[in-house]
């Protein structure tokens, strides 16, 4: 089996999203975790908070991704340690594409967004081999091609945060519609420069309403 399919067996089967809004941002992702054509979990978090209002969306393959995971949070609270001070998104993405980079001849078979606010709203999309690109809207995974049209259409340059989080939901819904490996759910959290919060099943289902 080639790199090439071997990376597109792996990297299917998940929807995640990232807006950025007027005074922060808001990640979104599906609850389901596939095994092939095979529904190996219904409650799966893909959604991890790694630093002071920083986040981390995942998808790929779910070892590689919890072991990143563990590893972010461990160098954020070392780097807080020993200076005294939070480290900021684009410092805390740029140390992951670092890694993913370190590791291109034995890659962490994942597709990331770091995420979060220390001043202002970041959002970084990263790949399998340390590609890093921030943006202001972005989706990852299997459902990615759905969940952009329904981003594409409704992004607005400085939204407002109630019709940030609802897009993120409605995209990530949309992709529930037509990707198989996407489903069971959404999480949706939102980062602002006061807090990070993450919706109830309930305040999830009127956003979609």
């Amino acid at each position: 089996m080639s790199e090439e399919t071997t990376e597109k067996k792996i990297l299917k089967g998940t929807t995640t999203v990232g807006v950025v809004f007027n005074n922060g941002v808001v990640v979104a992702a599906d609850k389901r975790a596939t095994m092939g054509y095979f529904i190996a979990g219904k409650a799966v978090d893909k959604i991890f908070e790694i630093g002071d209002k920083i986040v981390m969306t995942t998808a790929g393959g779910v070892g590689d991704a919890q072991a990143l995971v563990r590893l972010m949070k461990a160098e954020l609270e070392l780097y807080k340690y020993n200076s005294r001070e939070q480290l900021t998104v684009e410092g805390a993405a740029t140390l992951l594409a670092n890694i993913l980079q370190g590791h291109k001849y034995f890659p962490y078979y994942v597709q990331l967004i770091v995420a979060g606010h220390d001043g202002e709203p970041h959002l970084f999309d990263l790949d399998l081999a340390g590609g890093l690109m921030p943006d202001k809207v972005v989706s990852t995974g299997s459902g990615s091609v759905t969940a952009y049209g329904i981003l594409d259409e409704g992004f607005k340059e400085g939204m407002p945060q109630e019709d940030a989080v609802k897009l993120a939901a409605r995209a990530v819904n949309a992709a529930m519609r037509r990707d198989s490996a996407t489903g069971e759910g959404i999480d949706v959290v939102c980062v602002t420069g006061s807090e990070v919060k993450r919706y109830s099943k309930q305040e999830v289902q009127a956003l979609l309403v």
